[in-house]
């Protein structure tokens, strides 16, 4: 399991979670697109959100093909590609601003510029950038094992998913993988506002504290 903040004296992802649980809160997690409009515009947001009373702030790298998500983030990712933006660039925007925030980054990023880069090495990229957590979309509990030793021995809490239509045996298995928190899809197809929420929410959520650690 991964223990022990990317940065010194900062919690994890799970003692964030932890210490709202304990005093009966919800955590706040906004998502940033990183690089929309800008790099320099996305570190003063996060200040700005840090700020603002964020718990933990999921920055998403631009991706061009980002299946899991909807029109909304997909345009987003569409204008910080245009403008240049890459994981590298996204890595040394965070590495600097994440020792002035307070709260807990998580890097959402799908997985094949993961592996162009090396996962032992993207781990410990980020790492050193005061990364504390990661969410991989596109990548099945089946084939996470080299991606899940790698976090555990960098200190990244890798956080997987789990969705309305996951079986049950399933998703005691992604829950007893995930680190930090569990990632709940709460409606079947890519991310998006919804009139309204899935009547099966708060059943998938009494289920998932039966077999979560977190």
């Amino acid at each position: 399991m991964a223990n022990g903040g990317a940065a010194a004296g900062k919690l994890t992802v799970a003692e964030t979670f932890s210490n709202l649980r304990e005093q009966g809160k919800s955590a706040f997690i906004p998502f940033i697109t990183a690089g929309d409009p800008d790099l320099v515009t996305t570190s003063k947001a996060l200040k700005i959100l840090n700020s603002c009373g964020s718990d933990v702030i999921e920055v998403g790298v631009p991706y061009s093909d980002p299946l899991a998500d909807g029109p909304v983030i997909q345009a987003s990712a569409t204008r910080a590609l245009k403008k240049g933006t890459t994981l590298d660039s996204v890595i040394e925007m965070l590495k600097g601003v994440t020792p002035e925030l307070s709260c807990p980054i998580v890097l959402f990023t799908y997985y094949n510029p993961i592996l162009k880069r090396g996962v032992g090495n993207f781990m410990s990229t980020i790492k050193q950038a005061g990364i504390h957590g990661l969410v991989v979309p596109d990548l099945p509990l089946e084939e996470t094992a080299l991606l899940r030793s790698e976090a555990i021995m960098h200190n990244i809490e890798l956080v997987l998913l789990t969705t309305p239509t996951t079986p049950t045996d399933r998703m005691k298995g992604i829950a007893q993988a995930s680190e930090g928190f569990l990632y709940l899809v709460s409606a079947v197809g890519v991310t998006g506002a919804r009139s309204n929420v899935n009547l099966r929410v708060e059943h998938l959520l009494r289920e998932i504290k039966k077999v979560s650690k977190l």
